[in-house]
């Protein structure tokens, strides 16, 4: 077992909504000192969304140290996104920054058209941002707050899926990000967890209807991974102990998802379609 990745208990931490990576202690490791690139996305062009910061920002990291230029899509996180487009644009590729609000469908058309504007075309989307926030009772649940889970959540999936297929060419690549609360619900997630069931099944089902197109469709489920998301959504004394419940007794870090994403966007992956690909730390999903 690799010993040097922090392991709870961590000091209590919160902040407002969507999170800053800067605030965080420990600080993420998106790969920065350690992911080494191979060319096995070289030329090719991405999408992702909510890659200023965690998991998207580990996954443009690999992708452009492959060889991928990158669209980041992102909310309001200014600092945060250009600190993405700097990992980018360091390994010698292109990084376009898009700030807006996925849950309207006419910003995730233009953040589509952004894309084939700047690369021409999109090889590879990766459907990632996501909104969750705890409650203890069904009944603390708005139905503002349950709408606007599924409208970033599963809306904006549909909505930039169906923006970017016409611009993608046989062996382009779709990947959402599930999580392991698609087959085990947490019931404090409930809005957020019922969102990831949804993901997962969008995906299978997508799958088979591009599978003419020669457009896969996959997902990667993680587990506790430590983002921002976390001290922003959960209180101080669960981000504390964030990530014990798994048997690797720790969070996973966001560059520790990266190779699962490259892996499911490299297009000698050809044959990988319709798949969910578990990152939770042992934590089963069958």
């Amino acid at each position: 077992m690799l010993e040097h990745h922090p392991r709870p208990p961590f000091e209590p931490q919160q902040q407002p909504m969507p999170g800053r990576t800067a605030a965080m202690s420990p600080r993420p490791d998106h790969g920065e000192d350690s992911y080494r690139g191979s060319g096995r996305l070289e030329g090719l062009k991405a999408v992702i969304t909510g890659a200023d910061s965690g998991i998207g920002r580990a996954v443009a990291l690999a992708y452009a140290r492959e060889g991928a230029d990158v669209l980041i899509a992102y909310l309001d996180e200014h600092e945060d996104a250009e600190a993405t487009a700097a990992l980018v644009r360091e390994a010698g590729r292109q990084a376009v920054l898009v700030a807006g609000d996925i849950q309207h469908p006419e910003h995730c058309r233009a953040l589509v058209d952004k894309a084939v504007k700047a690369f021409g075309r999109v090889d590879i989307l990766v459907n990632n941002a996501a909104h969750q926030a705890t409650f203890d009772e069904i009944s603390d649940i708005s139905d503002e707050e349950w709408e606007l889970t599924f409208r970033v959540n599963i809306h904006a999936m549909f909505y930039l899926t169906k923006a970017a297929v016409p611009h993608m060419k046989p062996g382009g690549a779709i990947i959402n990000t599930a999580s392991i609360n698609s087959d085990k619900p947490n019931p404090a997630l409930l809005a957020y967890a019922t969102t990831k069931g949804a993901i997962q099944n969008f995906t299978a089902g997508l799958a088979q209807l591009l599978a003419e197109k020669g457009i896969r469709a996959n997902a990667v489920a993680p587990g506790p991974i430590w983002t921002p998301l976390i001290p922003s959504t959960m209180p101080a004394e669960k981000v504390a102990h964030f990530g014990e419940q798994v048997p690797m007794k720790r969070p996973g870090q966001p560059a520790e998802l990266a190779t699962a994403y490259v892996m499911l966007a490299d297009p000698l992956s050809s044959y990988v379609s319709g798949a969910t690909i578990a990152v939770t730390g042992g934590g089963p999903m069958l």
